[in-house]
């Protein structure tokens, strides 16, 4: 009988046991997950980051332009390496980010040495205390009365004179920037405007956020030593996860001012027309236009129709990211790009093999490549025989046309002539 007590308290006992010891599990379960919920797996990758403090200039960063225009190294002569530090992906974006910043007033120097542009703010009525935007210009843009080239870029962190800013890192200046094409169109007799599309806000610092002040009213009813009791507790624990899991530099959060009529691709590309393409002097305007730069051009003959088709004469576009249904053209826009415009689109088919059409607007060719951001280069000499082409096909109707009325001048004097 003793026995028999004695084995059903040693059960009732582990029985206990277990629900405490299932309990006590539970709750590290609890804790573990509630600690797994406050792990930003990101912040716990930047714990062991160095600061984001990176060189201001291409010389600070040891790398150069060779006489290819090839960016290297300047002691190793090495291409630029973007895994410089392995296992630390952010903190290497984040050079590249900077180093591109660089490139980009690289780029902007050379607009204005070499191809002897000049930067013109927007907007051109532009208080001194609000952001502005800019666009560049040849000294013969507003003045040239024969042809003038108009340059669109994609969406993205390029500026102006740039096409691909992976290309001017990975590969080169020529096949990156626009400046093959200002240098050539220069040398045919255009004048140029250089557009800047993504240069859209001013991007400002946030002002530090203060902290709201529970009124009294807003306190939870209880005791005030254990409230604080309770508040310090939970700092403390928040405090020594952080401290295991934080990042020891905090990126700054700033806040975005737009640029007055030019917070987008599409309201740049309207507001440099209605301003300096418009009052331009030249007779026959044309445009090559990138990516969403395609895009940007189909809105604006959505919005300047008759004018655009006054005054262009042909459009190139590369791997355009127009789309003729989703910005409700008109079947008059769609008969014009069908003449005057071509896309160079990213293709395996060999340079200007005609391509099926995907929508009944302008002809597609294939770039001679499938990367989107080499179409624009490898489309150079094709895009200026196209424009070769089309100024004297109009030429040729204007001359027709003016022969036509000098003969129907010529006969209709005969006639009176004949009658007196």
């Amino acid at each position: 009988m003793r026995s028999f007590s004695a084995i059903s308290g040693l059960c009732i006992l582990w029985i206990t046991m277990a629900q405490i010891a299932g309990q006590e599990d539970r709750e590290k379960t609890t804790a573990l997950k509630d600690l797994l919920s406050r792990i930003d797996l990101d912040e716990l990758m930047k714990k062991d980051e160095p600061p984001f403090t990176f060189p201001k200039t291409l010389e600070e960063f040891e790398y150069a332009f060779n006489e290819n225009g090839q960016l290297r190294h300047i002691e190793t002569g090495e291409p630029f390496v973007f895994n410089a530090r392995e296992d630390l992906h952010r903190w290497n974006q984040k050079r590249y980010e900077a180093l591109g910043e660089i490139i980009t007033q690289y780029v902007y120097e050379l607009l204005e040495t070499k191809c002897n542009m000049k930067k013109v703010f927007l907007p051109v009525d532009a208080t001194e205390d609000e952001p502005r935007s800019f666009i560049y210009l040849s000294q013969d843009a507003l003045t040239n009365p024969n042809k003038l080239l108009v340059l669109i870029q994609g969406s993205g962190v390029v500026r102006a004179g740039q096409w691909a800013r992976r290309l001017i890192i990975n590969q080169d200046l020529d096949s990156g920037t626009q400046i093959p094409f200002i240098t050539k169109a220069m040398e045919e007799g255009y004048g140029v405007m250089v557009l800047n599309p993504n240069e859209n806000y001013l991007e400002v610092e946030k002002p530090a956020k203060t902290s709201p002040i529970s009124s009294p009213a807003e306190l939870p009813d209880e005791p005030a030593e254990k409230r604080e009791r309770k508040d310090d507790n939970e700092r403390k624990k928040k405090r020594e996860f952080y401290e295991k899991y934080r990042n020891p530099q905090k990126e700054t959060e700033t806040e975005r001012i737009p640029i007055r009529e030019n917070a987008s691709s599409e309201e740049h590309v309207l507001y440099v027309w209605d301003h300096f393409v418009s009052s331009a002097a030249a007779k026959n305007v044309f445009i090559i236009a990138h990516s969403y730069g395609g895009l940007s051009f189909v809105e604006l003959m959505n919005q300047r129709e008759m004018q655009v088709k006054n005054r262009v004469c042909a459009v190139a576009l590369t791997d355009s990211a127009h789309n003729i249904w989703h910005q409700e053209t008109t079947k008059g826009t769609q008969d014009w790009m069908q003449q005057y415009c071509c896309n160079w689109v990213s293709s395996p088919e060999p340079l200007d093999t005609q391509l099926e059409p995907m929508l009944p607007d302008c002809p597609r060719v294939s770039a001679g490549t499938e990367r989107h951001e080499l179409t624009s280069w490898m489309s150079f000499e094709s895009i200026f025989k196209f424009f070769n082409e089309a100024l004297s096909a109009k030429e040729e109707e204007e001359a027709e046309e003016n022969a036509h009325a000098v003969t129907t001048r010529s006969g209709s004097l005969k006639n009176k002539h004949q009658d007196l």
